[in-house]
Parts: C-alpha cells; structure tokens; sequence
C-alpha cells in the first residue's frame, strides 16, 4: 500500500492542473461564492480525479464546520458484530441510517474496561462532528465535558446522569414492562417473582419500575451469580410462585440462569409455571415479552445526532414504544395460585 508521503496533495494537482494551491482548495472545497472560470474548476477536478486524490478527513475538518462523519462509541474492547448479539441491530440502524444521510460512520474501537470510559479515549470522538454512545453506564466527568462544550452526542438507550442533560433515544421499558405484569395478572397470576442482575443502569430501573407499578406485590430476587439451583426454583413454587419475569440485559445472564434452572429442575412453561421476559431473550425461543425496536433506536439515534449537529429544532431526550410478544411460555395461573 502507498504511504501517506505517496499519497497525492493539492500542491501535486495545482502543479499538473497550472493553478495555484488556493485555486485547487477552492474547488475541492465546494466553496461558493468565488469567481472562476469554469474551464479551470473542470480541470482541477479532473486532474485530482486521475491521481486519485481524498482530502484529509482531519484536515476538511478544519478548513470547515462540519466532516460529514460520525462517531460510534462503544465501551468494549471489540464492535459487537455477532447477530445474535443484543447491540447488532442497534449497529446495522446506525449504518442503515447514516447512509440514508450521506454520513460517514467512525468506529471507536480497542479500549476495554477502565481505559475505555477515560478522557483520553472519549476526547478522540472529536475528530467527528458528532458520537453516538452506547454502554450500560455514562463515565459522568469526560462525558460531562463534551456536554458542556457543546460537541453534539446523543446515547442509545435511556440516560438520567448529568441532571438529564444528555440527548438519548432509548426504549420506553417502563410501559413495556406494565404491560408485561399486567398481562400475567389478566391470566389470572396473583404471586409474581421479578429476577435481574445486580448491575444497575436506568434500563433496569425502568423495567422494574414499570413491573411494580402493575404488580406492586412481586418479588423481586436479585442474582449473586450466573446460576441458580434447582432447589432454589422449586422453593419458589412451593411458596406460591406461579409466574416468574425475568430481565433481559446484553448479557443474558439472568435468563440463562433461570432457563437452566428450569429445566434441571424438569418443569416446563407454561404448564408448571410462567415465564416472561423483560425485553427478548437470545435465540428463537417464543417466550411471552416485548420486542426491543433496537434497529428502530439506532436509525432515529443517527436522525437525532445529525439535527444537534445541524442545530435543527428537535426533541433531544426521545422513547420508543416496545410492542408485545405474545409468546408461548406464559398461560393461565394454575390453581394453587387461589388456594
């Protein structure tokens, strides 16, 4: 491959073209409003076409307001490429959608844990007009002076750090997870039991939230690990549990736990007891939920950033709906539940 000294400069087309440097950046530029004739614009262009010539991202930056490319920031070490995973709709809407905009898309990439969430690494999304985020957590300080800069961000999924000052889109999981509760009680279910992570982010806030507000009465089990017992699920029917709702996060973990612990423990749904989840579990399974419009989120996050770019009138904090699944694992309470 070429080395970056190879590469062709505007100095090498004013030179082939017979035109001085200010000309060729002129005509590169798109800059209106300069006279010339139009005989010399065609051969600049076509002299900087036959060497192959692409303007510097960093340096059509500042020689104007805006690049054209955004940022795509994600507080893991690898982009979550796998389908299966939970963020890759998110990724294929962001492209989707920054195409659809003429955007070019930078990817942040190769920094993990403490490192990733550093100001060092978050100040490299400057060199773009603008950064989606997206991670379970905000590292406040280096977010915070992005924010008070002005440089235009906007998270996918709902945030409240920072006093409610960042632009979002997220999913409105405190309807969606009402209206999960509420359909268990309309099949007759009076002994909910609510099992998530430990880990808390206003994505888990909000599911159980909206869980309480239609069954204020179920139990919630917090998990210590990545497995339960087979003792421990049939404790829970022995004390009336008759549906269990669990969490859905990009981990999985606690759905993982709870359908292994099912089915060690030789109980099938919904004829031993109920099961929904908070969202979609991993794999084809029809459990009963609700549909996360991830790819939906990841379109209307490009929409969002490109408006605060732009300073086009918008709605910076924005939920999506997530309609119901109606599954096959949640049915009719069984009689104990009335005894």
């Amino acid at each position: 491959m070429p080395s970056r000294r190879d590469m062709p400069r505007q100095a090498d087309i004013a030179r082939i073209a017979g035109v001085s440097q200010a000309t060729v950046s002129v005509v590169l530029g798109g800059r209106s409003g300069v006279r010339m004739a139009e005989s010399t614009r065609r051969r600049v262009l076509e002299v900087a076409e036959n060497l192959g010539y692409v303007p510097h991202p960093v340096a059509t930056r500042l020689a104007s307001a805006r690049s054209n490319m955004l940022g795509l920031y994600t507080f893991r070490a690898t982009f979550p490429m796998e389908v299966a995973d939970s963020y890759y709709p998110i990724l294929v809407g962001v492209e989707e959608e920054a195409a659809a905009l003429g955007q070019d898309l930078i990817l942040f990439t190769g920094l993990s844990g403490a490192e990733a969430s550093g100001e060092a690494a978050i100040r490299r999304t400057r060199v773009a007009d603008g950064c989606l985020f997206f991670g379970r957590h905000v590292p406040e300080e280096p977010i915070a002076k992005l924010v008070d800069s002005g440089f235009p961000l906007v998270y996918i999924g709902r945030r409240e750090e920072l006093g409610g000052r960042i632009p979002y889109v997220g999913a409105d999981y405190v309807a969606a997870s009402a209206e999960v509760a509420t359909r268990l009680a309309g099949l007759g279910h009076r002994n909910l039991l609510y099992v998530r992570e430990a880990d808390e982010a206003p994505s888990s806030a909000d599911r159980e939230r909206g869980l309480r507000q239609a069954a204020p009465d179920a139990r919630i089990v917090r998990l210590d690990g990545p497995a339960l017992t087979t003792d421990t699920v049939r404790g829970w029917l022995a004390d009336g549990v008759t549906a269990i709702v669990v969490e859905e996060t990009d981990t999985g973990a606690a759905y993982s736990a709870v359908r292994r612990a099912l089915d060690a423990a030789g109980l099938s749904t919904p004829d031993d007891l109920s099961l929904a989840v908070l969202g979609r579990p991993p794999g084809d399974e029809p459990v009963s939920g609700f549909d996360i419009p991830r790819r939906e989120m990841g379109r209307r996050a490009v929409r969002l950033l490109v408006d605060l770019i732009t300073e086009t009138e918008t709605t910076p904090q924005q939920l999506l709906r997530c309609p119901p699944v109606a599954g096959t694992t949640a049915g009719p309470a069984p009689e104990r539940d009335h005894a």
